[in-house]
């Protein structure tokens, strides 16, 4: 039940006995309170929320001076229930505005923290080896930080020092130039090389890539050849007791050529060799190397055709070779041939280019005296006059083939004379551009030698050779050796003796834990790396 409540002015304005008790009326005059000032309406249950149509006069008229400015009882009531639910729902909006923006504050906490890390990183990466990318242009963080002492503390007491206090460090994973096969070195090779020289000036020499391999595997064909000519040739006289006169004969010549040491055979006149070594014990290749840990599969690069080119590019412009005419004053002068070949000395490492171009050059030579018929003639000839007392067709015809074995070999030796001097050589022979005549093959090596091979303008040169032999090596031995020359640069040449390949940091990724306000423990990842 619900009682409603009228104020008045005085009790004139309140007929007294307006309605009889016994008629049920909605109001009860009996109830007024003279001294308040105040009707008390009662809503009986046989009453309705509010007074009939036909009542409304009566009470209009003991209530004159408020009339219908009192109540419209049909369109205003006031009910608690209303009051109640608002309070609920505004109790319940504040808490979720609060929530809300207790949510937004942590997160931005989380935010400053995670900012305050990635700064730290980028400060203590920006501290890279000047040296190495002054000379080199690669980037590499020093971990030993001038000590020749690596130890992760190095690491996170800078991070410390660049970031805030409150902050936990831990290396999650780190990675070094030297790391799964350098990696990480490669491909800092290949973007800087993209970037200097583009894509477009790689396409002429990459439609040549696959005439250098097959090459390659044609020179261990014609080895086998060779070498099955000779058990051939040795059945044969021994078949038949004979045995192939010394005197005038190319054969027996080039294979007391083959005894001697190559190099006395090829080099320029007047150009020494360099004596310059290496303990092998102290080069990056052999000794034992700090290892990294963590996978970095996600920063890798896919090595193909390309990425080899772009190396060999990037080892021809940064590296001394045999030709040049002035040497870095690093530990070893021929740099290059040191990559391709590991060996302790500059003469070890030259020997083994040069065979490794003679093999190479061998190839073509001996491919092109084989279509040549005016050679082939000479040869036969040169083979009946040798074999003339044996009387042996068979003996014969395979003595013409091992002059055309030798004449081949010795156009060869021409070829790396040619190189050495600084001379280019055509990659495949023609009439005009084949050096050996067949009367000098017999005076090839001896003092009657004073021939230094021909320039070819259409040929190509001793950095273009070792090109090839750089894109058909191994990559990552050669990368290792790269690592170790410029190791023993940077010690030697540029005065840092702490320098350690294997202690160059290329990437790395941290571990952090903060604690935020009301006990918010928040760790984070973060990784950075150079490209």
């Amino acid at each position: 039940m619900e009682n409603r409540v009228c104020f008045i002015k005085s009790k004139r304005e309140v007929k007294r006995g307006g309605w009889n008790r016994g008629s049920r009326s909605h109001i009860d005059s009996s109830g007024i309170d003279w001294s308040g000032h105040y009707i008390q309406v009662s809503a009986y249950q046989s009453g309705t929320e509010y007074f009939p149509k036909n009542r409304k006069r009566e009470f209009w008229n003991l209530m004159p001076e408020y009339g219908k400015r009192a109540w419209d009882w049909e369109e205003k009531k006031y009910c608690g229930e209303v009051t109640a639910y608002l309070s609920l729902i505004f109790i319940l909006l504040i808490t979720f505005i609060g929530g809300i923006m207790e949510s937004a504050s942590v997160q931005l906490a989380k935010n400053y923290r995670r900012t305050d890390t990635n700064r730290a990183m980028e400060c203590v990466f920006a501290e890279y080896q000047k040296e190495l990318l002054d000379k080199y242009d690669i980037f590499a963080l020093d971990g030993s930080y001038e000590t020749g002492q690596y130890t992760e503390k190095n690491v996170t007491e800078r991070l410390e020092y660049y970031g805030e206090g409150r902050l936990e460090h831990e290396v999650m994973k780190i990675q070094f130039l030297t790391d799964k096969g350098c990696r990480s070195f490669l491909n800092q090779v290949s973007a800087y090389m993209k970037h200097k020289y583009g894509l477009d000036a790689m396409k002429d020499l990459l439609g040549m890539t696959s005439e250098w391999g097959r090459q390659e595997d044609r020179a261990q064909d014609y080895v086998e050849e060779e070498n099955s000519w000779h058990e051939s040739m040795d059945g044969l006289l021994k078949e038949n007791e004979a045995e192939l006169p010394r005197e005038d004969n190319p054969i027996d010549h080039i294979g007391q050529l083959k005894k001697t040491p190559l190099l006395t055979l090829v080099m320029p006149k007047g150009k020494a060799i360099s004596e310059k070594r290496v303990n092998s014990r102290e080069m990056l290749e052999v000794r034992e190397r700090k290892q990294g840990y963590g996978n970095f599969s996600e920063a890798e690069e896919k090595n193909g055709n390309l990425s080899s080119l772009l190396f060999g590019e990037y080892l021809l412009e940064h590296f001394s070779k045999f030709t040049d005419t002035e040497y870095t004053g690093g530990t070893l002068d021929y740099e290059l041939e040191y990559i391709l070949a590991g060996k302790d000395s500059d003469k070890e490492n030259l020997e083994y280019i040069v065979r490794k171009l003679l093999l190479f050059r061998f190839v073509p030579n001996y491919v092109y005296i084989q279509t040549d018929r005016e050679m082939k003639a000479e040869a036969e000839t040169a083979a009946l006059a040798l074999c003339t007392l044996l009387a042996v067709p068979a003996i014969t015809e395979a003595a013409a083939q091992g002059i055309l074995l030798a004449w081949a070999y010795g156009e060869s030796i021409m070829d790396i004379r040619s190189l050495l001097k600084g001379s280019r050589v055509p990659l495949v022979k023609s009439k005009e551009s084949w050096q050996l005549q067949f009367s000098k093959l017999l005076t090839l090596g001896t003092k009657e030698d004073v021939s230094e091979g021909r320039d070819d303008e259409n040929g190509l040169g001793y950095s273009e050779y070792l090109r090839m032999l750089l894109f058909l090596a191994n990559k990552e031995a050669t990368a290792l050796r790269t690592l170790g020359v410029i190791e023993q640069n940077m010690r030697k040449v540029y005065g840092q003796a702490y320098f350690r390949a294997d202690f160059c940091i290329s990437g790395m990724e941290i571990g952090s834990v903060c604690s935020l306000r009301r006990g918010v423990r928040y760790q984070f990842k973060t990784y950075y790396a150079y490209q």
